[in-house]
């Protein structure tokens, strides 16, 4: 068996539904801020992959259940977003920075 990760909540019962066993366990909150980073991770990488929504909304997914887990809202989390917009922009100008001579 290869090494577990963190799964959406209803996967052990879709595997269930296809007649078997997965084997869980429930992380505790150290473990489970630890498995969420890994889970951003492999999401991105997944997402540089093939470029899709779907990818996308992943990674959204795992952002929403970061912040739960700090004790942040989704709310909190746009907050500071457009407070960091509204400072340094955003990035629809598409600008490379290359250094400063």
């Amino acid at each position: 068996m290869r090494e577990g990760k963190l799964v959406r909540d209803n996967i052990p019962d879709i595997i269930r539904a296809d007649g078997k066993t997965p084997v869980t366990r429930i992380l505790d909150q150290e473990e489970y801020l630890n498995e969420l980073d890994r889970k951003l991770q492999e999401e991105v990488a997944e997402y540089q992959a093939d470029k899709s929504l779907e990818e996308l909304a992943d990674i959204l997914e795992v952002l929403s259940a970061i912040c739960k887990a700090r004790g942040y809202s989704r709310k909190d989390l746009l907050k500071v977003r457009d407070e960091k917009r509204r400072k340094r922009g955003g990035f629809e100008k598409r600008i490379y920075w290359s250094g400063n001579e």
